[in-house]
């Protein structure tokens, strides 16, 4: 099924695409502003190449996109992370990481992933009842059926195009019957955090933020009690540098 920019894709949507990619673009050459002083930055330390080698088909990804509206998702939802993916191949050169993105989902490699995060900050985790081969089989069906779909500017937990948290969320119920994170409403989001930043978010809606409408973050996934994160910290390109765990130990 294609999902090209086409005449059926509404003005506003094709806009907010627009915007989007530009503002990545703008992003991605500097990081973000610092996160809120009552978050502590983890202690873990990892080489790319470590880290890579522990994950497993199903493994939840999360990093942190140093560009808007990223920073404003994270922001909003109290969270240092603002972008999802999931691991969808383990038997190549490196791992590859399923994702919705702009603007078509798809695959990147784990390395080329990572990097994208601000100071190479990621968090793996695993469902308390890791993935079985049947599973797995089930899951890269799943992410196959959701490749090259448009990436949803709106957050809508009922449109026909993803984002990176739904995309997650609705490929591993699929697969598992398991479904991570919170379904709310942008009025209960910004209702609990009175700092948010609502000037941008109705100027993203160009005007008119959508209180009744229906998402899920990447925060409430990484929230989520059914996952157990094995690693939260920092990965670079140092090459066969042990795994630090926050506690300090070697694993």
């Amino acid at each position: 099924m294609s999902h090209l920019f086409d005449s059926r894709l509404k003005p506003g949507a094709a806009i907010s695409v627009a915007l989007m990619t530009g503002a990545i673009m703008m992003g991605a050459s500097s990081l973000t502003h610092a996160q809120p002083q009552n978050r502590a930055k983890p202690a873990a330390q990892a080489s790319l190449r470590d880290l890579g080698k522990q994950l497993k088909v199903g493994d939840v990804v999360f990093i942190r996109i140093p560009a808007q509206p990223f920073t404003k998702v994270s922001d909003t939802t109290s969270s240092w992370t603002n972008h999802v993916g999931i691991v969808s191949d383990v038997s190549g050169v490196e791992p590859m990481i399923a994702e919705s993105r702009v603007p078509l989902s798809g695959e990147s490699g784990w390395s080329s992933f990572v990097k994208r995060s601000d100071a190479g900050r990621v968090a793996v985790a695993r469902l308390d009842t890791p993935l079985d081969e049947r599973q797995q089989g089930k899951l890269k069906k799943a992410l196959a059926a959701r490749r090259g779909i448009l990436y949803d500017t709106g957050f809508d937990l009922h449109s026909p195009r993803q984002f990176c948290s739904r995309y997650v969320r609705e490929a591993l119920d699929e697969a598992t019957g398991v479904k991570l994170g919170e379904v709310e409403n942008f009025a209960t989001l910004l209702q609990r955090n009175p700092n948010a930043d609502q000037t941008f978010w109705r100027m993203w809606y160009f005007g008119n933020i959508p209180w009744q409408r229906e998402t899920v973050t990447p925060a409430s996934l990484l929230r989520d009690g059914r996952l157990v994160v094995y690693f939260d910290g920092y990965a670079d390109n140092r090459a066969g540098s042990s795994i630090v765990d926050s506690r300090g130990s070697n694993k």
